[in-house]
């Protein structure tokens, strides 16, 4: 199986085809995540929408807005309440995982294999086949 991050950007567009991935992909969401970090002393946040794997193909999409949102835990936002309104209208929990900053590896691929690797341990996402 592939399990591979999809970047959108930072903006109140990005999250709004983020809401409208889950939205059109109710069928196959399988977790809403909320990645916390800091970011140049700044407390910020990733919004992802993880899908089932597809059933031709075995791939598993991971879509994300990277580090662009104010961490709601020590300040209330917009983008991250209508993540929240998003999650609870498709009757989801959003699981909130304190990690690293991406600025913390050489390259953004590293970043991102660390994510699925706490993804996998925590069972969020399937292990590797």
């Amino acid at each position: 199986m592939i399990q591979r991050f999809i970047e959108l950007g930072e903006g109140y567009s990005d999250l709004y085809e983020l809401l409208e991935i889950a939205e059109v992909n109710k069928h196959r969401l399988a977790k809403m995540m909320a990645f916390h970090t800091n970011v140049n002393h700044k407390e910020v946040t990733s919004l992802a929408v993880i899908l089932t794997p597809a059933a031709e193909g075995k791939f598993q999409p991971l879509y994300i807005c990277l580090e662009g949102i104010p961490n709601p835990n020590m300040k209330s936002n917009k983008r991250y309440d209508l993540f929240k309104e998003k999650a609870e209208k498709l009757g989801q929990t959003i699981f909130e995982v304190k990690v690293k900053s991406s600025a913390e590896f050489a390259e953004k691929e590293l970043f991102y294999q660390y994510l699925i690797g706490i993804l996998r341990l925590n069972h969020y996402i399937p292990p590797l086949q």
